[in-house]
């Protein structure tokens, strides 16, 4: 089942109530698990927000909005790895499938808000990765902290590098790709790590100086080796999209050192035979 409902109220009441009136054929316990997964909006003081407390009483004239699809409430996500903890922002491992954060059909399937959950802190998204994609991402626990961070992405002064394992055999080192993304510039630098004869495949390191949507998925298939499992720019395939983000580099805005994370062998899934 999947359904929209647009309200306004026109009378004090309990969210759960206005949502049942208004959808007689949900249980209101699957309204409750709605709301609790995110799928469930309020318009408050001019600003959109997630509401979750089903009992929230409110006041006539606020807008209340539920995306319900069973298909998206029924997943089940794959828990990412806390690896650092440094206060004001922490660094994950995002595994292959987990959303860097949710939709207006819920976000208990995606790192923000389980990283929200786990430590009790407030989260902010400093960066994107591709629901498809695994790796290194940080999360920032105050707006400071979210805007200096993401100015580091934006800015071109944060060094990242990726695996990404491709059809057919590449020969390359430190290659640069210089193909616009939807008419934006766009730079990569690839290198060869290791050849796979017998499956006729490579594994590659990618290294980014712009921060276009699927900016790497794009240069790859452009030059004719799309990456594993590509199911948008290459096709399907049994494996996950075989992108990996194993390292960040930069210097830290807010301690003020040079930082280096790199992914732990446990999590490299694209890891050199």
């Amino acid at each position: 089942m999947r359904t929209t409902v647009d309200i306004t109220l026109k009378q004090s009441e309990k969210a759960i109530d206005a949502l049942s009136g208004a959808l007689p054929g949900l249980s209101r316990q699957k309204i409750k698990d709605a709301m609790a997964k995110g799928a469930c909006w309020w318009t408050h003081k001019g600003k959109r927000l997630r509401l979750r407390r089903a009992t929230k009483e409110l006041k006539p004239g606020i807008r209340l909005q539920l995306y319900y699809d069973e298909k998206v409430l029924a997943r089940t996500p794959e828990n990412p790895v806390l690896l650092e903890d440094l206060e004001r922002y922490t660094v994950w491992f995002k595994p292959h499938g987990l959303l860097a954060q949710g939709s207006q059909w819920g976000d208990h399937c995606s790192l923000l808000r389980l990283a929200e959950v786990r430590l009790e802190r407030p989260c902010h998204l400093v960066h994107r990765l591709d629901a498809d994609a695994a790796g290194l991402m940080l999360i920032a626990h105050d707006a400071k902290a979210a805007g200096a961070l993401s100015q580091r992405f934006s800015g071109r002064t944060m060094t990242k590098h990726y695996k990404a394992r491709v059809a057919g055999l590449v020969d390359a080192q430190d290659q640069l790709i210089d193909a616009p993304v939807e008419g934006k510039p766009a730079l990569s630098r690839i290198s060869t790590l290791e050849k796979n004869e017998e499956e006729q495949t490579s594994l590659i390191q990618v290294s980014i100086e712009t921060g276009r949507k699927h900016q790497i998925r794009r240069h790859l298939a452009g030059l004719g080796h799309p990456i594993i499992g590509d199911r948008l720019y290459g096709r399907a395939a049994g494996v996950p999209l075989q992108l990996l983000a194993f390292h960040l580099e930069f210097d830290c805005p807010l301690n003020k050192r040079k930082m280096l994370f790199e992914l732990p062998t446990e999590q490299d899934t694209l890891k050199q035979n």
